[in-house]
Parts: structure tokens; C-alpha cells; sequence
């Protein structure tokens, strides 16, 4: 137990060194000092940082009402809140394109929830969030001009590749919910018996454990969803839904203190992409990646290398190592003695 929490240090280390490394990178090549007078410490800009907190505590609220929704009655709202603020730790340690959501089913299983059951509600959150990304791009699209949403803007050939990256994993996510809806909404058995007899083959031989382990997940998943309501459906979307549009909102508001003259409507629309592209990030949470892209795509509606670098810092504070901490402080009820119990199976 001592070497897991030793690792997991190890991983809580990296994305930050990362993330630092990056940012003095950044500012010893962008930041002038002589900008900072740019920066107006209103009580303007203060109500936005207050503002950006509020979107913060409705991202978690919206997925902490999710597992209390999906997990009940076995998850409390306390229970619900841990689970939440748990995945989004690991999200953090992860590489992005990797992803923290898996070990919800460690995290559902500690506070109580049967294996089996917790990984029938893993892969309902997670065809749940792959439902949010297909529905709402068509209409981001629709309601943001495409030369807005990818003008011109960073460096020579920067748009072109967060573009290019941005279709390929959209298109990514729409053929692995496809396959989801496939697995357990439409026809479970068929698909299910499909990936087994895939993975039946030889060079597939190393992930077959896993891949069984997946079809079978389906087969109950489907068991389970096919017996909601239409309300229950309506609920643990909403809650996705207000999740991901508070977390963009977090740019709303900071921009909204600190540059209210940027147009809300493509920020959010941005963030979209943001969010997306950071799918396939390699780094742990994004690490660098993140502040980067960042100030660049974001640099022509703030116009100040320096002052978008500062609002890069703090969404990354409010989204990133926000979590790190909580995350550390949480870490030992999950790996230390007064959490020892039997895990159901």
C-alpha cells in the first residue's frame, strides 16, 4: 500500500512540474512587467474570479448529482461528492488522452457499491458524456460563425492543426458512442459476443481479459438502463449537461472580469473546442498543453500576450490544481487503514 501512495505521488508531482515548467517558459518569453498596469484588479475583476468558484462548485455539483442519481440508493450525496472529486483528481495525474474515468470504478466500489454494479455505472457516465459532445457540437456550430470559432488566430499553421485534431477525435467520440449505444442500448447480446469472438485472436490475445470483461459490462449495463424512466434519463443528462457547461463557463466568467468587452457566446464556444482537443493530450491533465493552447487561442480576443497568460494560470488553478490539492487530502481515506474494508464483489 505504501508503494501505490508512493507512485501516486509520483504522478501528483509530474503534471505539476510540467504545468510550471511551462508557464516560466511562457512567461519569461511572453510576460513584460510593464503590462501588469493592464491588469485592473477592479472589484469588476474580483466578482469574476467569485463568479469563475461558483461555475466551479456547478461542475461538481452536476456530477456529484449524476452518481448520486445513477448510484442510488447505495451513494449518499456525501459519498457522491468524494466519487466526483476523486475522478477528477485522477483526471489530473492521467494523461488526458488516457483518462482518470476508469478508476470510478475503484472509487464506486470503496464507498460500497458492488464491482459489477460499479463498472455498469462507469460506462453509463461515460456514454453519457460522449451523448453531450455529439449533440451539442452540431449546434455549436450552428449558432457560432465557423470563421470565429477557427479565425486566424496563434502562430503560423496553429489554427490549421487545432482544427485538423479537433475533427479527428470528434469524429473519434461519435463512432466510440455509436459503439456504446450499440453495446447497451440497441442490441448488448450481439455486439457483446462480437468483441469476444474479436479478441479471440491472437494478436489481440494480451487485452482479451479486459475486452471480456467490457462485453459482459455491456450486457448489464443494458439490463439496468432499459428499466429507467424517461425522468431518470432527463436527470442524469441535465446533470452531465450543467457539469460541462459550468466548466466552460469558469472562462465566462474570468473573462467577464477581466476582459468584458470579448464576446460570450464564442468563448463558450471555444472552450468546446478547448476541451476536445485536450482529449488527446499527452501530459498528465493536460499539462502544458493546456496553458499553451490557452493563450493562443484565446490571445486575439484579449489582445495582451500577458495578461491572456494570467488568465490562463487562474482557470488553471480553478480547473487543474484545485483538484491536485483536494485530491491529496482525500487520497488517504481510500489507501489508509479506516478504508480497509472488504471490497465488495
Amino acid at each position: 500500500m505504501t508503494g501505490s501512495l508512493f507512485r501516486i505521488l509520483l504522478r501528483i508531482a509530474l503534471p505539476v512540474l510540467i504545468g510550471l515548467g511551462v508557464t516560466v517558459w511562457m512567461f519569461n518569453d511572453e510576460f513584460d512587467a510593464t503590462t501588469l498596469s493592464e491588469i485592473n484588479l477592479s472589484w469588476h475583476a474580483i466578482a469574476g474570479i467569485v463568479l469563475a468558484m461558483v461555475f466551479v462548485v456547478g461542475r461538481d455539483f452536476g456530477l456529484s448529482w449524476r452518481f448520486h442519481t445513477i448510484a442510488y440508493p447505495e451513494l449518499s450525496w456525501g459519498r457522491s461528492v468524494r466519487v466526483d472529486l476523486m475522478c477528477a483528481f485522477t483526471s489530473a495525474i492521467t494523461p488526458s488522452a488516457v483518462g482518470g474515468s476508469a478508476l470510478a470504478i475503484f472509487y464506486l466500489n470503496r464507498e460500497g457499491v458492488k464491482l459489477g454494479r460499479a463498472a455498469t455505472l462507469t460506462l453509463t457516465t461515460l456514454f453519457l458524456d460522449e451523448m453531450f459532445f455529439v449533440i451539442f457540437c452540431p449546434i455549436i456550430m450552428l449558432v457560432v460563425p465557423f470563421d470565429e470559432l477557427f479565425g486566424d488566430v496563434g502562430p503560423s499553421g496553429f489554427m490549421e492543426g487545432v482544427k485538423i485534431i479537433f475533427w479527428l477525435v470528434y469524429a473519434g467520440i461519435c463512432v466510440y458512442t455509436l459503439m456504446l449505444f450499440m453495446g447497451i442500448i440497441a442490441y448488448p447480446r450481439w455486439v457483446s459476443h462480437k468483441i469476444k469472438q474479436m479478441f479471440m485472436w491472437r494478436w489481440l490475445r494480451r487485452w482479451r481479459r479486459g475486452a471480456f470483461e467490457m462485453a459482459d459490462n455491456m450486457i448489464h449495463t443494458s439490463i439496468e438502463l432499459r428499466t429507467r424512466s424517461r425522468r431518470w434519463w432527463l436527470n442524469v443528462f441535465g446533470a452531465t449537461t450543467l457539469s460541462w457547461f459550468s466548466r466552460y463557463l469558469v472562462v465566462n466568467a474570468l473573462f467577464w472580469g477581466f476582459v468584458p468587452e470579448a464576446s460570450p457566446l464564442l468563448i463558450f464556444a471555444r472552450q468546446f473546442v478547448v476541451w476536445v482537443v485536450l482529449m488527446v493530450s499527452p501530459t498528465p491533465g493536460g499539462s502544458g498543453i493546456s496553458e499553451w493552447l490557452f493563450t493562443e487561442y484565446y490571445g486575439d480576443l484579449i489582445g495582451s500576450a500577458s495578461v491572456a497568460l494570467i488568465l490562463a494560470l487562474t482557470w488553471r488553478l480553478l480547473s487543474f490544481y484545485l483538484y491536485l490539492i483536494v485530491g491529496s487530502v482525500l487520497l488517504p481515506s481510500y489507501f489508509g487503514k479506516r478504508n480497509t474494508k472488504k471490497i465488495e464483489l
